[in-house]
């Protein structure tokens, strides 16, 4: 996937939860802008109502787009079985998707009415959303295969050095040693790095394609330095992150499906 395809792909799912979010609130806006004891007289009460055709089958709809984002991409990241359709990556913005929209259509589903057990469910999903936000940016900062599995510092020290070998064939020691001093100095901004790098390569008579080349490679150089700076705090943080994550995830969906089997069991079927 290209960036632009990667762009688009962003895109859409964000453009997706903006409209349904805007749709669910304009056909429901004089309902949900109602006093709770004035919801009764509303001429389309028992639509709108958590109970009700549309507002049960928001809660249903959402309930499946959560399951399916979490069962989707635990079982890809365990057993590897998407590998060779979708990057892990990928599959991740689609499970936060699922997990946005779902969410969104469970809060329409409850006509912004919250009680007793159900309140904890649904304070329980706020919390697993945004620390999956949080997540998503602290994943993205651990350097993985194209497959999505962690790189280990020597793997990406590996790589840092294959990028410099590239550069060392071009140019002479004394050019090297100053663009790996710029590559792990972490005082000057990246632009101004990348400014003296280009003033040393055509030093050297490097230019056209071959000095793009060239700058791509102390680009990757750079990039592999400041993740290795910060690989150590990221797998930390990403580790505390499952504190957050999981336990407040496990209680959404452990009372979720209580809620469905009471709703169930009191006779609520929705259409059927």
């Amino acid at each position: 996937m290209t960036k632009l395809q990667h762009s688009l792909y962003l895109g859409i799912m964000a453009a997706i939860t903006i409209a349904a979010t805007a749709y669910f609130s304009y056909v429901g806006y004089t309902y949900y802008t109602l006093p709770l004891e004035e919801r009764f007289y509303h001429p389309q009460y028992d639509w709108f109502k958590a109970s009700g055709v549309y507002g049960h089958g928001l809660g249903i709809i959402g309930t499946i787009l959560i399951l399916v984002g979490v069962v989707l991409y635990i079982t890809a990241k365990r057993y590897g079985y998407l590998e060779r359709v979708i990057r892990l990556k990928y599959l991740l913005e689609f499970h936060i998707f699922l997990c946005t929209l779902g969410p969104i259509m469970i809060l329409f589903h409850t006509t912004f009415k919250f009680g007793g057990i159900v309140s904890i469910a649904f304070w329980s999903m706020v919390v697993v959303v945004l620390s999956g936000v949080v997540g998503r940016y602290i994943y993205l900062q651990i350097p993985r295969t194209i497959s999505g599995r962690e790189l280990s510092l020597k793997e990406i020290e590996s790589n840092q050095e294959e990028a410099l070998r590239v550069i060392s064939e071009k140019v002479d020691e004394t050019t090297l040693s100053q663009i790996n001093a710029y590559s792990v100095d972490s005082k000057t901004n990246r632009a101004s790095h990348l400014k003296m790098v280009r003033s040393l390569l055509e030093d050297q008579g490097i230019s056209g394609k071959e000095l793009q080349a060239s700058l791509q490679n102390v680009k990757t150089v750079m990039k592999l330095q400041h993740r290795i700076s910060r690989l150590d705090t990221m797998q930390r943080l990403f580790k505390y992150w499952h504190v957050a994550h999981r336990p407040f995830a496990i209680i959404m969906l452990i009372i979720v499906t209580v809620h469905v089997v009471v709703t169930v069991g009191l006779g609520y079927t929705w259409i059927f």
